[in-house]
């Protein structure tokens, strides 16, 4: 009787053991799936690109070279999409990414802004390693984050150096030009995965326009590719221009661009425009704020 009592202690805490490494295994394995980094798992990867963002809620859209999150903000419910976006040159350019946080909050606090009929998207920061350069912080900051006498145009680009304004299919390059200067355009278009996001973002949602927040040049540019600047692209250029206060230019041309955003947006019949604040250390609410109004109301009567 006592043998027999023997064996079933053994079964019952073999049985044991073996319950405990399946327990064990189980967590570990759910524990690498949640890990797994943006772009290598594809069911998060599918969710990425669906349309459907909660309103005024983040959603994280995909990740930069070093793994930082991108995010965007919807406001509205509405079938008609605008994107909005900042910091496409990072740390360089950091008054537009404050600039646009603050449009979530505006829109967060005042979401009867968003006329029924629209849906408007925010991209707050679309270069965070080029912020991070510069700031030393990941998602918000604010202008005393800023060091005194630093310079920013590092901050400019993303962490494999590349200008991400360059690095989109529209007459693409390895190299382009920012002013005098010559800067990487990637390996190839959309070899970036900043310009990636974007790219599968804007197809995924069918924007009806979207609107680049850029500094300094206090003007508001159209966007153009092989076939042109699309006729409703002058008329958003204007509307904004107009109620903001700032310059209205047809067509960039300081310079050769190749590979910009705006430009691969107009290749693919989205129209879409520059604005340019003054300078790299204001916000200009005011004026940025009456442009953006303009723009809704010109979508609350289409």
């Amino acid at each position: 009787m006592q043998s027999l009592s023997r064996k079933w202690i053994i079964i019952a805490s073999a049985l044991f053991v073996v319950l405990v490494v399946g327990v064990v295994l189980l967590i570990s394995s759910q524990k690498d799936y949640k890990g797994t980094e943006f772009g290598e798992d594809e069911e998060l990867l599918d969710k990425n690109l669906k349309p459907e963002v909660a309103n005024g809620k983040n959603k994280v859209i995909g990740a930069s070279v070093e793994g930082r999150a991108i995010e965007a903000y919807t406001f509205g419910a509405g079938a008609t999409k605008i994107l909005l976006v900042g910091g496409i040159h990072g740390g360089y350019e950091w008054n537009s990414v404050i600039l646009a946080y603050k449009f979530v909050d505006y829109f967060e606090a005042n979401p009867s802004a968003v006329p029924a009929n629209l849906s408007v998207v925010i991209i707050p920061s679309l270069n965070p390693d080029g912020v991070f350069k510069i700031v030393g912080k990941e998602g918000r900051f604010t202008a005393s984050d800023i060091p005194g006498g630093i310079d920013t145009a590092p901050g400019r680009f993303n962490a494999n150096e590349v200008d991400l304004n360059r690095n989109f299919d529209c007459e693409w390059q390895p190299t382009s030009n920012w002013r005098s200067n010559i800067v990487s355009a990637g390996t190839s278009a959309f070899s970036e995965p900043e310009a990636k996001v974007l790219r599968d973002f804007v197809l995924a949602n069918k924007f009806a326009s979207v609107t680049f927040w850029h500094s300094q040049a206090g003007i508001v540019y159209a966007s153009d590719c092989e076939a042109g600047t699309l006729p409703e692209t002058l008329t958003l250029m204007n509307t904004y221009a107009k109620a903001a206060g700032y310059g209205a230019v047809e067509k960039f041309s300081a310079y050769k661009v190749t590979g910009d955003a705006e430009g691969w947006l107009a290749k693919i019949g989205i129209p879409s425009i520059t604005v340019e604040f003054t300078t790299h250390d204001i916000l200009e609410w005011e004026k940025n704020l009456a442009g953006v109004k303009a723009l809704l109301a010109y979508y609350r009567g289409k």
